[in-house]
């Protein structure tokens, strides 16, 4: 009896404490690559397994995309990646694109000082200067340990052989198909109807992808490439030059940094906005027990909600490209700024969007973006996310040298208090200027708990990363949810205008949406797009790696 009094306390203890979640994703041992296409996937994790390390893989898996998911992969536009070295260094890289330099404040802007329709969304005059060849140059100068050679290599041989049509793929070419046919003819070879099973090959962009291992960067910079650029971009009625692509330059930036509880968040800084938002929603979120709440319960719902509209009415006006803008990170980073913010806070009823504007402070991005992870052996990690903007960019594609054009100025303020095509309002922190970068809404993210890395997560989606990301992190760490169905949960968004919270189509019950309702929220009625696609890696208890690769999109979870 008296031995059944010791032990007993010992079971319960066992009983109560919390058990580790079990994981429902792909799981490996030592390295993975989550991406939008299992091809890219593949590519860069066999650049593991052949002793690169995660920056050479990221130098693969960012130009396979290119090839496997030209919706959003590319050479013509640009994106950011945070790292953290096994070491527990980390950094961001901002491979932006910019403004030409003949860009100016007013130049979508008609004779009466109203925005022309399309002018920044569509064809040659919406393409920003790409970043992205400079940022992956960039990312192999300072980190990478194989020869160029042996990662575009495998890269090139994908071009040349091609990349077989999805079911998902091909819906997507055929939903566009008349808008890329409109921009570039019905010559182009995206006029072509492409079926399920059917093989696209691309050998004009596996010439250019020659080009840049023979030369570097300058092999797209300079010379024969940029010359052909410039020239067929002009030619459709824009404005990037050979000056302008021979001066844009990457940026190494020191990322986001916040605690949320016992954990440590590495977010982008501007000209992402994704790291200064999701910091303003964890920390007014932090004072609550969401998880006691429960998972997409009302209560919970409302709390993120009610955080994200005052973080999205900062970020619409405060923030832009730091190299043009003070932006006064100290004091919307605040705990005495953010409790401010939320003191007006109830969940008796919402707080109107029309009742928040920015801060109080005193100082004189589409379901078209794509996002990777990646950890290698040795325990470096990648969280990368990289965009054209919209749906195939610009439309306009560059048959000479195999890929798509931007439609990246479309994310400056065309005119401050006019929405973009995301519904975000701009600012005055947001105009366009020459060599400028825009605003973006991308959140690439390394979180990390006890000291070690915890999860690696990012997600396409215009307005909607940041509030994708920030679910998928709360989903693993206040709802213990494994990997994989963090990232399969379903999701909901509010950015402060318009007014209203976005469900997807699967996974809220009418009586939820009702009980909202009933409290005063609006709830958007109608056929919802789906919400981000996450890419995310968490590292188990044990070290393994859980994938959790986005069932909404082809993503795919590769490794050993």
């Amino acid at each position: 009896m008296r031995r059944l009094i010791l032990v007993l306390p010992f079971v319960l203890f066992l009983h109560c404490k919390k058990q580790p979640t079990v994981p429902t994703g792909i799981v490996t041992e030592k390295a993975m690559v989550v991406s939008a296409r299992e091809e890219a996937s593949k590519i860069g994790s066999k650049i593991m397994e052949n002793g690169g390390n995660a920056f050479d893989a990221m130098v693969a898996t960012e130009l396979a995309l290119a090839v496997a998911y030209p919706f959003a992969g590319n050479l013509g536009g640009g994106g950011f990646i945070v790292y953290r070295q096994s070491n527990g260094d980390i950094g961001g890289l901002d491979y932006r694109e910019k403004a030409p330099l003949s860009a100016h404040k007013d130049m979508y802007l008609d004779s009466l000082g109203n925005v022309i329709p399309n002018m920044s969304i569509v064809g040659a005059t919406a393409v920003g200067v790409p970043g992205t060849v400079a940022g992956v140059m960039e990312v192999h100068k300072r980190f990478g340990s194989l020869p160029l050679s042996d990662i575009l290599n495998p890269v090139i041989a994908l071009a040349k052989k091609g990349v077989v049509v999805t079911d998902k793929q091909a819906k997507r070419l055929e939903n566009y198909r008349e808008r890329i046919i409109a921009v570039n003819s019905d010559s182009t070879k995206f006029a072509a109807n492409f079926k399920v099973g059917d093989t696209i090959k691309y050998p004009q962009l596996a010439e250019t992808l020659g080009k840049i291992l023979q030369q570097g960067r300058d092999g797209f910079y300079k010379g024969e490439v940029a010359l052909k650029l410039a020239s067929f971009i002009q030619e459709n009625g824009g404005f990037v030059t050979e000056e302008d692509l021979e001066k844009y330059e990457a940026k190494w930036r020191q990322p986001v940094v916040f605690k949320y509880k016992d954990l440590q968040i590495i977010s982008m800084s501007p000209p992402s906005s994704g790291g200064v938002t999701i910091n303003q929603i964890f920390k007014m979120i932090e004072p609550y027990n969401i998880s006691r709440y429960g998972h997409n319960s009302t209560k919970a719902i409302q709390l993120f909600t009610e955080a994200a509209r005052r973080a999205y009415a900062d970020r619409n006006y405060f923030l832009g490209d730091p190299d043009f803008v003070d932006i006064p990170l100290d004091v919307l980073l605040s705990d005495s700024y953010l409790e401010e913010r939320m003191e007006n806070f109830s969940f008796k009823n919402p707080t109107l969007s029309s009742e928040v504007s920015h801060g109080n402070i005193e100082i004189v991005e589409s379901d078209e973006t794509t996002h990777y992870s990646i950890v290698d052996a040795q325990g470096n990690a990648i969280s990368a996310t990289t965009t054209l903007n919209g749906g195939y960019g610009s439309k306009l594609y560059c048959e000479e040298l195999g890929f798509f054009l931007n439609n990246e100025m479309d994310d400056f303020s065309a005119k401050p208090g006019i929405p973009n095509m995301f519904g975000l309002i701009g600012a005055e922190a947001n105009s366009i200027a020459p060599e400028k970068r825009m605003l973006s809404s991308m959140t690439p993210t390394i979180v990390e708990k006890d000291g070690k890395l915890f999860m690696v997560v990012g997600t396409p989606g215009g307005s909607t990363i940041i509030t994708a990301v920030a679910q998928t992190i709360l989903n693993v760490y206040e709802f213990d949810l494994s990997m994989q169905e963090a990232v399969n949960a379903p999701r909901f968004h509010h950015q402060w205008l318009p007014d209203v919270i976005t469900f997807e189509e699967e996974g809220f019950s009418p009586a939820l949406k009702s009980e909202l309702g009933d409290i005063g929220y609006q709830i958007y009625e109608g056929k919802n797009r789906i919400i981000g696609k996450v890419d995310a890696i968490k590292v188990l208890e044990n070290g393994k790696l859980e994938g959790g690769a986005d069932k909404r999109g082809d993503d795919a979870a590769v490794g050993f």
